[in-house]
């Protein structure tokens, strides 16, 4: 592997932020973001690529490349859930493996985001329309491992939780929500609204992803201590399922033809986990759930994981196999 693509990575400056933040943390320096700037963060950034991708998504236009591309971002929301699930049941109960599955099916818009400015740095050229991937692969997995619950739960009643209350809560969110509003705003409004946004959707927006990783770093090395009670099994399996669900991401990606910037985002939704949607879903609708497994999985490992390793290593597989 081509050593410079992990430094090209490592050195930008939002991920050498978010490396300052876990810094902060292990040091035991009184650095924080205020509340409620990182949630103010999350949606500005989600407006932004939003935004972007249904302007981008307008110029493109609806071919078979897109179509395919979404019909297996779907696909691959759904499918991703199954198989961890029953990885996790050989070592985790039936609430816990459902809910990490969940976690693992789902996407980090941030790591989307952190790919796409590794992709800009580098020159190479990406669609808009992958926010509309980002977009379809939010949702399907809560409720594929509410449905896991379900089958598997010989002594859980039909009537434990609410189907319109889980509904709701994986198509309404608010990251869901505003990423999809953007994206149909952006597609409306064509190119003059483009013109009139592009100060704030262009013009601030490393800024703020900056100071988005720097809170993650944060978070991040205040949820390392956690580890110690997922044991090695959690642990090798944040690393390892990453990899093997971008492999499978960058086969259907070359299947498809994609370009090889698409195909990086396509693996990286593919490999990335939830840390915000899905916890906040699984909290509500599976409380026998243990939150510092899933949410310390996807977001003191498999998060820095992809940021750092994963992102350069999935473009060396993609620049192996595009030739």
């Amino acid at each position: 592997m081509d050593v410079s693509l992990i430094a090209s990575n490592v050195l930008s400056p939002p991920v050498l932020f978010f490396f300052l933040g876990m810094l902060a943390v292990f040091l035991k320096s009184d650095l924080e973001i205020p509340q409620p700037l990182p949630k103010l963060f999350s949606l500005y950034l989600l407006f932004a690529i939003g935004f972007k991708g249904g302007n981008e998504l307008v110029k493109s236009g609806v071919s078979q490349e897109v179509i395919l591309t979404l019909l297996a971002a779907v696909m691959m929301a759904c499918i991703v859930p199954i198989y961890t699930f029953f990885i996790l049941k050989v070592k985790l109960d039936l609430y816990n493996a459902a809910a990490i599955a969940a976690t693992y099916g789902s996407i980090s818009a941030v790591t989307f985001i952190t790919a796409g400015s590794f992709l800009t740095e580098l020159g190479i050229d990406f669609s808009g329309y992958m926010v509309a991937a980002l977009a379809l692969m939010e949702s399907p997995a809560i409720i594929v491992g509410l449905l896991l619950v379900k089958l598997f739960a010989i002594d859980k009643q039909d009537g434990d939780f609410s189907w319109s209350e889980v509904l709701q809560e994986a198509f309404l969110n608010s990251s869901v929500f505003l990423l999809v509003g953007s994206l149909i705003i952006g597609a409306v409004s064509g190119e003059k609204g483009w013109k009139v946004e592009e100060p704030f959707t262009q013009g601030i927006f490393y800024g703020v992803l900056t100071f988005f990783l720097l809170d993650m770093g944060l978070v991040a090395a205040g949820r390392i201590k956690d580890l110690g009670k997922t044991g090695t099994f959690l642990i090798s399996f944040s690393i390892l399922i990453p990899i093997v669900n971008a492999a499978i991401g960058i086969l259907l990606a070359k299947a498809i033809g994609m370009p090889q910037g698409n195909a990086l985002l396509f693996s990286v939704l593919c490999a990335s986990a939830s840390y915000i949607a899905v916890p906040a879903a699984m909290r509500m609708t599976l409380p026998e759930a243990n939150p510092s497994l899933y949410v310390t999985a996807a977001l003191a490992l498999t998060f820095p994981f992809n940021i750092i390793v994963g992102i350069p290593l999935y473009l060396y597989g993609i620049n192996l196999l595009w030739g």
